[in-house]
Order: structure tokens, then C-alpha cells, then sequence
């Protein structure tokens, strides 16, 4: 271990930066596997793990998070993604109040947009309309062209308060900031449908579809696809 590992991790990020995700994937986990601790891989490591998804993948971010918080070369910064990346593992696997609170406790110490976006979320998953609404106002002006806030204000009026009307000023907003946003794109569609504009409406879900889900979208790739095929379907 040492100056050879570390090249080795600098050519597997560069590969993960290039979208070649599964080479990637392959070479962190050599790297994991003999041995090497340093945060620089473990984390985007964690990411790959989390987007590809599934119980086994959420467990073993845990143990590589785990692992990763006595690296030489973690940074406070470096902390706060780890907590983010932990507590998106523990809501996979069911532990959305320990990822709450793990999170809360994190925002104390220091805010920052990452943890604005993952906790505004997991409010609006856990169905605290209160909490929500205050959290993710407070984000939405801790920076409000952040599409994410944005997305999560607007889920938070649309799913917990019954408030469309609302609910689609910030999802316009958010579509305007960043036009791929997955979950924006999705609930955009619904409103087209709920207007009788069917094509406007498939358009948006085939450009939502194109896009790299993550475990905090609310629409999963599936669901988009069955709906395009659904109102295909009707033509």
C-alpha cells in the first residue's frame, strides 16, 4: 500500500468521472478489498454503491463508511458527505429515523446545501408535514436556486399538503434552474396529464427516464417507464 494505491484510486475516479461507473466500481473494490483506507475513493466508492442499489449494496456502504472515518486524509467536508452517504444507506434499509437524526445532528454543526437537499427529503418520506415545510423553506433560503430545495418545497406542498397550486411554482422554478431533474420532470408530467396534455406529459417522463436516478429520487426509473408505456398505450 501506499504511492501505488493512491495512483490506483486517482485512475479509478478518473474512470468514474468519464461514466465508465462498472470499471469503476471493479477497481475500488480491489482497493477496498486489499486493504487500502482512504477517503478520497471510499466515498465515491459509497455513491456508486448506493446508486446501483439493493440490500446488499446498502450494507456494504455502511461498512465502508465505517471504515472510512479513521482515513488519514478525512476532511470535515469529506465528514459531511460521509454522513450524508450513511444516512442515505440507512433509509434504503429501512432506518429513516436514524438517518434523520443522524443528519440533524450533522446540520447543527455545520449547514451546508448536501444536507439541506438529503434531509429535506427524507422529512417529506417520513410524512412530518411540519417539519418539511419549515426545513425545506429554510433551504430554499439558504439558497434559493438550489433546484433540489426547490423540488423538495414544492414535493412537500404537493404530497404532504394537498397544495398543487403551490406545489407548482417551485417545481416550475426548479425546471427553469435544471431542466433533467428526475423528480421536477415526473411531477411536471402529472400536471400535464391532470390538463389533458398527454404528449407534453410523455415527453417529460421519456426525458426523466434518460436520467441517473439516485436513491433520493421519488419517481424510480420502473415507474416512469410503466407510465410512459401506460399512456402509450391509450393512443
Amino acid at each position: 500500500m501506499g504511492m501505488l494505491d493512491g495512483f490506483k484510486a486517482r485512475k479509478a475516479m478518473l474512470m468514474q468521472q468519464r461514466g465508465d461507473f462498472e470499471g469503476a466500481k471493479e477497481a475500488y473494490a480491489r482497493l477496498y478489498e486489499g486493504g487500502f483506507i482512504s477517503a478520497a475513493y471510499m466515498l465515491p466508492y459509497s455513491v456508486l454503491l448506493l446508486r446501483e442499489g439493493g440490500e446488499e449494496n446498502f450494507l456494504k456502504v455502511k461498512e465502508i463508511l465505517k471504515k472510512a472515518e479513521k482515513a488519514p486524509d478525512m476532511s470535515p467536508q469529506r465528514k459531511q458527505e460521509l454522513h450524508v452517504d450513511y444516512a442515505v444507506a440507512q433509509y434504503k434499509l429501512g432506518e429513516i429515523e436514524k438517518a434523520i437524526n443522524l443528519l440533524e445532528a450533522s446540520h447543527k454543526k455545520a449547514p451546508c446545501g448536501t444536507i439541506y437537499q438529503c434531509l429535506g427529503f427524507l422529512y417529506i418520506e417520513a410524512g412530518d408535514a411540519e417539519k418539511a415545510l419549515a426545513f425545506n423553506r429554510e433551504a430554499v433560503e439558504y439558497d434559493d436556486e438550489d433546484p433540489v430545495c426547490l423540488d423538495n418545497l414544492a414535493q412537500t406542498y404537493y404530497r404532504l399538503l394537498n397544495d398543487k397550486e403551490t406545489a407548482k411554482q417551485y417545481f416550475d422554478k426548479a425546471h427553469e434552474i435544471k431542466e433533467s431533474q428526475i423528480d421536477t420532470l415526473y411531477f411536471l408530467a402529472q400536471y400535464d396529464l391532470e390538463a389533458g396534455k398527454r404528449k407534453d406529459a410523455i415527453a417529460k417522463l421519456e426525458q426523466a427516464a434518460e436520467g441517473r436516478f439516485s436513491p433520493l429520487n421519488y419517481a424510480t426509473k420502473d415507474q416512469v417507464l410503466a407510465q410512459i408505456q401506460q399512456l402509450k398505450n391509450q393512443f
